[in-house]
């Protein structure tokens, strides 16, 4: 009875011990990915040109955040936005698999002991200090001593199943590579973290209740579970995100059983060579699966180009691609994307410049339209509108809801300005709509244009024209060497919208111009002039965004 006991006892402490440590791990990852996951983003878009740089980025990025199925997401989010192909992207999942390592290596340096203070100057911080950057950090450091709490729990219920002959001959009778690998699969998928369960298998051979032979097919087995993630995030997803999640499959798989036949051959040397740079066991369990991780993308990373080819060959084909002028369909964010937090607002950035392209493309069919009379224009223009109105919906809808999410905090402060900037671009349209009703009264009613209004609408346009371009370079590119071309732009459009009011009122006087014609004229002037505003709007709407948000940080 007191054996069945301690047992329970020891089961209830493994699982709370097992709890807190995801949890730590969850919001250390979380945290990390909320402080610098924007930063990261540029680093990953920026230095991932080849696949060797890319390698290296995703190490560190990995290594950093502690999560490879959060990287393998935001480098699914770059191909899914054509920034990166698949090529790319297969070195920074290799890399991905070395970075993951560094959370066993954390664990087998046995900080246990210290993780009450490291608890409690994190609470501490968080309690007493109020500046926000503090706070924040301090949820890092919370989420790190959590994390070893839980492992020391783990770490205790361990040394007590010592003393349960039951335990140890179970796990002793794990002896077979092939069982102990389906073990480390399960578990791994189970979890949904290879490192959580090399870290369970590190404090098991720590306590020697795992033989040190049996942790290398366990680490192998955990290695393939890890790609269950990413596979099973990829299913609703489009073919892209299918392939990249298959390239990190093929990866583990190749490497799982290129690593098989050596240690078929040659256990007990490659055991020998991994004990001579290992303090005990638990350094053991740690180096060996930073030294599997490292062996495979040496032996497999000329070979990136063929995993690839396989991946493309399993899933053949490609989607459709969405083009900005598709109707009624998101092509950068939605249920057939990849969801990432340090993504979304970059994903929601491009589906909006998709917008824009609409918008101001509508606005010069309809100016057109308004000199032509071409009755498709016309129509076309209205459709438009509708696939805009659809954007300007769905975009905010998705903006509402990744609000809701643990997003990185440069993004936060500009997810207000998101959605003044998708209204700002609905706007657009909506003139250009007013534009094309304008158009077809002219057209109905008989009315005409004297050259010199119509030379005079198509100078503001061009005006108008290159301030939208400027203004959206601004705000997607976050190009501010036009800023002051836009100041200037907006200033000359108001000028001018002042100017030729008043020589339509001069033309009105002369008899050169019929009332109706003149109110067409003088309505499209006002809208261009609102058009020129938007965009302004659009310009400098994140940048006052950020402003806003430093300024009550320093409150």
């Amino acid at each position: 009875m007191n054996t069945t006991v301690d047992v329970t006892k020891i089961i209830l402490s493994m699982a709370g011990g097992l709890g807190l440590f995801l949890f730590g791990m969850r919001v250390m990852s979380d945290s990390i990915e909320k402080v610098a996951g924007a930063k990261l983003r540029r680093i990953l878009e920026f230095f991932t040109t080849n696949r060797l740089s890319g390698m290296i980025v995703g190490v560190v990025f990995t290594g950093i955040i502690q999560s490879s199925s959060a990287c393998t997401a935001m480098v699914v989010s770059f191909v899914n936005a054509g920034l990166m192909n698949l090529y790319q992207a297969a070195g920074v999942i290799f890399g991905a698999n070395i970075g993951t390592t560094i959370t066993s290596q954390l664990v087998s340096f046995n900080l246990s002991a210290y993780a009450p203070v490291i608890l409690l100057v994190g609470v501490l911080m968080v309690m007493f200090v109020k500046n926000d950057k503090v706070k924040e950090f301090a949820d890092i450091i919370i989420g790190f001593g959590v994390l070893f709490l839980g492992l020391s729990t783990m770490s205790s219920s361990m040394s007590a199943m010592r003393d349960v002959p039951a335990v140890v001959n179970l796990l002793g009778s794990l002896k077979n590579p092939f069982m102990a690998t389906l073990v480390g699969l399960l578990l791994t998928s189970i979890i949904q973290s290879s490192s959580v369960t090399v870290s369970i298998v590190l404090l098991l051979a720590n306590q020697d209740l795992l033989a040190l032979p049996i942790t290398l097919y366990i680490i192998l087995g955990c290695n393939i579970g890890a790609c269950s993630t990413a596979l099973l995030a990829s299913l609703a997803g489009k073919k892209d995100a299918k392939k990249a999640a298959l390239i990190h499959f093929w990866f583990n798989v190749i490497g799982t059983v290129l690593l098989y036949v050596i240690l078929f051959v040659a256990e007990a040397p490659v055991i020998r060579l991994i004990q001579s740079i290992s303090a005990d066991n638990g350094r053991f369990v740690a180096n060996a699966h930073t030294l599997i991780k490292i062996f495979q993308v040496i032996v497999l990373f000329p070979f990136a180009g063929w995993i690839v080819k396989l991946s493309c060959l399993c899933v053949p084909g490609e989607d459709k691609k969405v083009g900005y002028r598709e109707s009624n369909q998101l092509k950068y964010i939605g249920d057939k994307v990849v969801f990432n937090p340090a993504t979304a607002v970059f994903e929601v950035v491009k589906e909006l410049d998709r917008m824009a392209s609409l918008a101001s493309e509508n606005l010069n069919r309809a100016m057109n339209a308004l000199v032509t009379l071409d009755e498709e224009d016309i129509e076309e223009v209205y459709e438009v509108e509708k696939n805009i109105n659809f954007l300007n919906h769905a975009i905010t809808g998705y903006l509402v809801k990744i609000n809701q999410t643990t997003l990185p905090i440069e993004d936060l402060k500009t997810i207000g300005a998101l959605f003044h900037v998708a209204n700002d671009i609905e706007r657009i349209g909506d003139h250009a709509e007013n534009i094309a009703d304008a158009a077809r009264q002219r057209k109905e009613e008989g009315l005409s244009f004297s050259k010199e209004a119509q030379h005079e609408l198509g100078e503001m346009l061009e005006m108008v024209n290159t301030l939208i371009r400027y203004s959206i370079e601004m705000f997607v590119k976050g190009d501010e060497s036009h800023m002051q071309d836009v100041v200037d732009l907006e200033d000359k459009v108001d000028d001018m919208e002042r100017s030729l009011q008043k020589c339509h009122v001069i033309r009105l006087t002369r008899g050169e111009c019929s009332p109706e014609a003149g109110m067409i004229f003088s309505d499209i002037v006002s809208g261009l002039e609102r058009v020129a505003d938007h965009a302004t709007n659009i310009a400098f709407a994140v940048a006052n965004a950020e402003k806003e948000a430093e300024a009550a940080d320093n409150q």
